[in-house]
């Protein structure tokens, strides 16, 4: 069995690995990962061939697939594609093969877009447009009327990850009468805060813990990486250490922006919170934050649990 699964909402692609391992009782070790940015399209080919030893059948997921998008982005990897040809019009049927594109687009002009058309499922997972027909796919057999609905996806917002999760909790939550309405949704949903990094970065700085922990549990919560916040804290805190040393040699305002080639307001947004910190503590968490970044890239480190942990510190 051949697919390819493609669109920019990762939550719908997963959920549809989910199923096709659960619709093919594919256990665990009988799945293979691959990427086609770091993988050789010969050598998951020659893995597709072979049968499992454990079972009857066999996954391999094989994400970055953009052999099958109009994308001009240099990869690094030469991919045999006659190879993928091949297979297509010859393949294993104890192995299945999933491939997954993080893209708006597939180009169907091309001859392996055909083929795997014709040869297996191509499935679309873009943005929806009607979030509401979700919603109610998720209510199954709950009851919830069209204005609680409204409310609902007001208060906990349109990533269809949070939408599901907060549907089980109310399922949960209702699971005798399974008639939900506006009070349930107030009394058990999470309602979404937007986020905004610069407000984030902003709340850490200046010390409004309370604020910047609300708005980081959003961000972790709705799936955000935490690595662009630990760039951005840490340019943030270079700033302030760099315009503090600059002002004790005497420096002008105007002369800080032109040394650093920062504009004037972003000098004087430093120079006003560099009162709340010494110098020696600055150079402190310039270096717990790079050591932040380094653990979460080695793995060291929870990536959520560190930074959260630096805010608390502060």
């Amino acid at each position: 069995m051949l697919y390819l699964l493609y669109g920019t909402v990762e939550f719908l692609i997963n959920r549809e690995i989910k199923k096709i391992i659960q619709d093919n009782k594919i256990e665990s070790i009988d799945i293979n990962n691959y990427n086609l940015e770091n993988d050789l399209l010969d050598n998951i080919l020659d893995d597709a061939s072979m049968n499992s030893l454990f079972s009857n059948k066999k996954l391999m997921i094989i994400e970055n697939a953009y052999i099958f998008t109009g994308s001009a982005k240099k990869k690094g990897l030469n991919h045999n594609l006659d190879l993928l040809v091949k297979y297509l019009n010859n393949p294993n049927p104890d192995s299945i093969i999933i491939f997954t594109c993080v893209e708006e687009k597939i180009d169907d002009r091309k001859k392996i877009v055909k083929l795997i058309k014709d040869k297996g499922k191509v499935l679309e997972f873009n943005k929806l447009k009607n979030i509401d027909l979700f919603v109610k796919q998720e209510l199954a057999d709950y009851k919830m009327d069209l204005n609680t609905i409204k409310l609902f996806i007001n208060y906990v917002g349109d990533n269809l990850a949070i939408v599901a999760s907060e549907i089980e909790k109310l399922k949960l939550y209702k699971d005798e009468d399974k008639i939900i309405t506006k009070d349930d949704v107030l009394a058990v949903c999470s309602e979404t805060i937007e986020i905004d990094m610069n407000d984030l970065v902003n709340s850490i700085v200046t010390k409004n813990l309370a604020k910047a922990l609300k708005i980081y549990e959003e961000m972790v919560r709705q799936g955000e990486e935490p690595i662009q916040i630990i760039i951005r804290l840490a340019n943030q805190f270079r700033i302030i250490y760099q315009v503090k040393e600059l002002s004790k040699k005497g420096y002008s305002n105007k002369d800080i922006a032109d040394i650093l080639n920062i504009h004037p307001y972003r000098v004087q947004k430093a120079m006003e919170n560099s009162y709340m910190y010494s110098s020696k503590n600055l150079l402190k968490y310039l270096e717990q934050l790079a050591k932040i970044d380094e653990g979460i890239k080695l793995g060291t480190m929870d990536k959520n649990m560190a930074l959260e942990l630096f805010i608390l510190e502060i």
